[in-house]
């Protein structure tokens, strides 16, 4: 397994298996499938179950196939994003791990929620928006992530869905820089801006929903009554099938192969035992000059981002929401 050299000297494999929305016995099943396939690195999250189920496999499976990389990217999570909650949370969560260190700990997204202390989700108003905490500050957030560096509860830590100016403050302000980045990053949303600042900045950058997370839009639809009018159907692309086709590999094997062969990491969600064995075989091809150039064509720049946050009905009035557009 290739493997990315973070700013703190650690090693962060390049393809992982993301857990989003998935069950906890489907979550038992892929982590097990991982492993013996070759994964050294496992994503999981607060406030569902993958924690929990983690944290149980961890002494029977992941001693016996010497795991080396858990990445929590959604561990402080926007309702415990101020600067009293992330020792809190992150004991939580390595309480639920069974670990007694993190190798990388993300702050999940750049705005705050106040917490709904009885369900530990985001509190929500009487018309259905969400409760915006506009008073927390994000570099005082950062300055306790950085004691939980120095205190050896985690290794690295880093940020989620942070826009590049937010970025760039936290890096300014920082003592321990932020090593990596996790955003939405696929061909239709290729970020290449985003990823020079990450490049002159050393921030290694990781993507999530790399395949354009099909099944997302049923979920933000059942979830939040939210739902894309146009959602993005990128694994279906002319250009994708007929370059899968050329190099006799399935679709999602070539946009994963796009991302990793510019060493970005991906964290592939699946449940399926033959898509989890075929998003890590990676290693055996490249795609020629050409046609990484034909894949980057594909980029519809903001036009092709799915994760905006607006399922958080009332978020784009947050001061820190990170995707605001200039008005024409």
């Amino acid at each position: 397994m290739k493997s990315i050299k973070l700013s703190n000297g650690s090693e962060m494999p390049l393809v992982g298996l993301g857990t989003w929305r998935a069950q906890p016995k489907e979550i038992e099943n892929a982590v097990q499938i991982a492993l013996e396939n070759g994964y050294r690195h496992i994503e999981t999250q607060i406030n569902r179950n993958s924690e929990n189920v983690v944290g149980m496999m961890k002494i029977s499976i992941f001693t016996k196939y010497k795991i080396i990389f858990v990445c929590l990217f959604f561990q402080l999570p926007n309702f415990g994003n101020r600067p009293n909650d992330v020792e809190k949370f992150i004991k939580l969560s390595l309480s639920k791990l069974n670990l007694s260190y993190l190798d990388l700990y993300l702050i999940h997204m750049p705005f705050s929620f106040h917490c709904d202390k009885s369900v530990y989700a985001p509190l929500t108003n009487e018309d259905g928006t969400f409760s915006l905490d506009v008073d927390n500050d994000i570099i005082k957030t950062w300055k306790e992530m950085e004691k939980q560096v120095k205190s050896g509860l985690t290794k690295a830590i880093g940020l989620s869905n942070f826009n590049a100016e937010q970025v760039q403050r936290i890096y300014d302000s920082a003592e321990i820089k932020p090593a990596v980045l996790q955003i939405e990053l696929h061909a239709y949303l290729q970020q290449k801006e985003m990823r020079e600042t990450c490049k002159k900045l050393n921030i290694a950058v990781t993507a999530y929903s790399p395949l354009g997370s099909p099944g997302a839009n049923t979920h933000f639809s059942n979830k939040y009554n939210y739902s894309l009018n146009d959602f993005p159907d990128i694994l279906g692309h002319p250009t994708v099938k007929r370059l899968a086709e050329k190099y006799n590999k399935s679709p999602g094997q070539i946009l994963l192969k796009h991302l990793v062969q510019q060493n970005i990491i991906v964290i592939p969600k699946s449940g399926n035992p033959e898509r989890i064995k075929a998003n890590i075989d990676l290693f055996t091809f490249d795609l020629s000059q050409e046609d990484l150039e034909t894949l980057n064509s594909l980029d519809k720049n903001e036009e092709g981002r799915i994760f905006d946050f607006l399922f958080f009905k009332g978020v784009e009035k947050h001061p820190e929401y990170p995707f605001k557009r200039s008005k024409a």
